[in-house]
């Protein structure tokens, strides 16, 4: 059996301190060359345990400052499933409403945005057509929980009431129920959920430590005909949420 690497023993003994109440919650941890004297092993090594933890939202860093024990936060279950769509509202809203928060999010939409490659091939259309882009910032109880950045053909929608995902006689009503008001009829949704580190911008928005592990969902709308309708990223930070798929079952 392979040796466990140093950082992940580290990672453990700084855990085991937390669990102990060597530290509390909101303290000063000591210097990596302090705890890597302590422990017999090298400031990187500490370093690479730190940012692990710090992922996990065990510890948080504070620039300029040093690294800290993580007030305890609850984790927000986001669960996803096409089962839940309400006809009222916001999937989103029934998740917050379940675990009794409040729920709100924050949005800007641009028309006419030219479509990237990427996001042109995952909606079949050609790149640079126009789409509507809406990115929005979701909150529980007034904290950041979730990103996404939607992306609708404008060929679709374009000249309908339902144009604005966020304004409108239907604003709020999320993708299905408004594409149905237009006719459209979506059958299904394809998700690709991948974990990786955040960016700069997302790790100021959700609050948490640059680079720490988010988890990245690339998920695209289908109409009955199988022609993509919608495709957004959904940034998800992993300390904070649990997500939970749910498969309904047919018979």
């Amino acid at each position: 059996m392979s040796e466990q690497p140093p950082y992940l023993r580290i990672a453990d003994e700084l855990r085991q301190r937390i669990a102990e109440h060597v530290w509390e919650p909101g303290d000063r941890l000591p210097s990596r060359a302090q705890i890597g004297q302590e422990c017999g092993v090298g400031e990187n090594v500490v370093r690479r345990a730190q940012e692990l933890l710090i992922s996990q939202g065990v510890l948080e860093g504070r620039a300029g400052s040093g690294t800290y024990v993580a007030e305890p936060r609850e984790r927000v279950r986001v669960v996803r499933s096409s089962a839940r769509e309400q006809p009222s509202g916001s999937p989103f809203r029934e998740d917050m409403k379940a675990l009794r928060r409040q729920s709100d999010w924050e949005s800007r939409t641009d028309a006419k945005v030219p479509a990237p490659a990427e996001i042109a091939t995952r909606l079949g259309i050609a790149e640079g057509a126009p789409c509507v882009r809406t990115t929005y910032e979701f909150l529980a109880d007034g904290k950041p929980v979730q990103l996404s950045t939607s992306w609708e053909p404008y060929a679709v929608t374009g000249g309908t009431l339902v144009v604005l995902p966020e304004g409108g006689p239907h604003a709020g009503a999320g993708v299905v129920n408004r594409m149905a008001e237009i006719g459209v009829t979506i059958s299904h949704a394809v998700e690709q959920p991948e974990p990786r580190h955040a960016t700069a911008e997302e790790a100021s928005l959700l609050g948490i430590q640059k680079a720490a592990l988010v988890t990245h969902i690339r998920r695209t709308y289908y109409s009955d005909d199988g022609r993509p309708v919608e495709t957004a990223d959904i940034v998800v930070p992993a300390a904070h949420c649990e997500i939970v798929y749910e498969i309904p079952i047919n018979r």
